[in-house]
C-alpha cells in the first residue's frame, strides 16, 4: 500500500520549483547592491561654458547665499562688536599715518596742499580693492566642502569676498568725510559721482577676484605671492602721490596701469572738486568690462573641475 506524499505544493504549469540556496544567494546579492555605497570616479571635464543665460539667472537667484557667506565671515571677524568695528577703521587709519610720516620724511616736510586728505581717500579706496582680491584668492580652496557637496554657481564664492570687503569699506567713507570737511575741500554736486566710480571699481574688483580665485586652484602659491604683487601695484598707482607729481619718464607706468583711471577720477572729484573727466570714466568702464569678462569666463569655464582639483 502506497502512502501519499505530504507537504507538497502544486507546481503551476511552465514553472519549476525554486532552489532555496539560489534564493539565498540572490537575496544576499540584492542586499549588497542596495546597502553598499556606489563608487564615483571624478575626472577633469573639458573646458567649456554652460548656458550663460541660465547660469547668470541662477547666480542672481542664489544671491542670498553670497550675502550669508559674507555675513558669516564678518561675524567671525567680530564685525558686530564695538571693538571689531573700531578696528575696521583704525587699521586703515594707522596705515595712513605710517605712509604720511614716511612721505613727510622723504619730502623733508615739503608736501603738496591737502596731501593728507588725498592719502586717506586713496588708501581707503585701494585698501578696499586689495582686501577683496586678497581674501577671494582662497575663497574656492576654503570652500572646498561646499564645492564637493553642494550644487551652486561657484562664482558666488569670490563674489562673497568682494561683498565682505565692500561692507568693510563703507565705514571708512564716514571717516574720510570728516577728514574732507576738516581739510576744507570743496563740497558740491560733483561728489555724487563717487557712486559710479565706486561701482566701476567694484566691477573691476569682482573680475580680478574671480580670476585669482580660479588661478589659486591650479597654482597654490598665488595667494602667497599676491600680497607682494598688490603692494607693488599700489606704488605704481597714484595713491601715495598725485598724478601731477609723476615725472614724464614714468608716465608710461600710469598709462599701462588699469587702476589709474579709477584713482584719477577719485582724486579729481575729492581733491580738486572737479567732475571726473569723460576719458577717465570711459577707461575705467573699459577696464572693468575687460576684468569681468576675462575673469568671469576663465572662472566659469573651469569651475566644473574644481571638485577634482581640490
Amino acid at each position: 500500500m502506497t502512502s501519499k506524499p505530504t507537504n507538497l505544493r502544486p507546481v503551476e504549469s511552465g514553472t519549476l520549483p525554486s532552489d532555496p540556496v539560489e534564493d539565498a544567494v540572490a537575496a544576499s546579492e540584492k542586499g549588497r547592491r542596495e546597502f553598499n555605497p556606489e563608487r564615483h570616479v571624478y575626472e577633469p571635464h573639458r573646458v567649456g561654458l554652460p548656458p550663460m543665460g541660465a547660469y547668470l539667472r541662477e547666480v542672481w537667484r542664489r544671491r542670498s547665499f553670497a550675502y550669508e557667506m559674507s555675513r558669516t565671515t564678518l561675524r567671525a571677524q567680530h564685525f558686530k562688536t564695538g571693538l571689531g568695528q573700531l578696528w575696521l577703521v583704525l587699521n586703515p587709519l594707522l596705515l595712513c599715518a605710517v605712509y604720511f610720516m614716511l612721505v613727510d620724511i622723504v619730502r623733508h616736510g615739503n608736501r603738496p596742499p591737502n596731501y593728507f586728505a588725498h592719502l586717506v581717500a586713496a588708501l581707503f579706496f585701494y585698501h578696499y580693492y586689495s582686501g577683496a582680491v586678497n581674501q577671494s584668492a582662497r575663497s574656492v580652496i576654503g570652500g572646498g566642502r561646499l564645492v564637493l557637496n553642494t550644487a551652486f554657481p561657484r562664482t558666488l564664492l569670490p563674489l562673497s569676498s568682494v561683498l565682505t570687503a565692500f561692507k568693510r569699506f563703507l565705514p571708512t567713507l564716514l571717516i574720510y568725510a570728516v577728514v574732507h570737511v576738516a581739510s576744507g575741500l570743496p563740497i558740491g554736486l560733483h561728489l555724487i559721482m563717487a557712486i559710479p566710480v565706486i561701482l566701476l571699481l567694484t566691477a573691476f574688483t569682482a573680475g580680478m577676484a574671480m580670476l585669482v580665485s580660479a588661478a589659486q586652484v591650479y597654482f597654490r602659491d598665488v595667494a602667497s605671492f599676491l600680497p607682494y604683487i598688490l603692494r607693488i601695484w599700489m606704488y605704481a598707482t597714484p595713491v601715495l602721490y598725485f598724478v601731477e607729481d609723476v615725472p614724464d619718464r614714468y608716465h608710461w607706468l600710469l598709462d599701462i596701469n588699469p587702476l589709474t583711471p579709477f584713482f584719477g577720477a577719485w582724486s579729481d572729484m575729492l581733491d580738486l572738486g572737479l567732475w571726473p573727466s569723460a576719458t577717465d570714466l570711459l577707461w575705467a568702464l573699459g577696464s572693468a568690462t575687460v576684468a569681468v569678462v576675462v575673469g568671469g569666463l576663465f572662472f566659469i569655464s573651469r569651475e566644473r573641475e574644481f571638485a577634482v582639483r581640490l
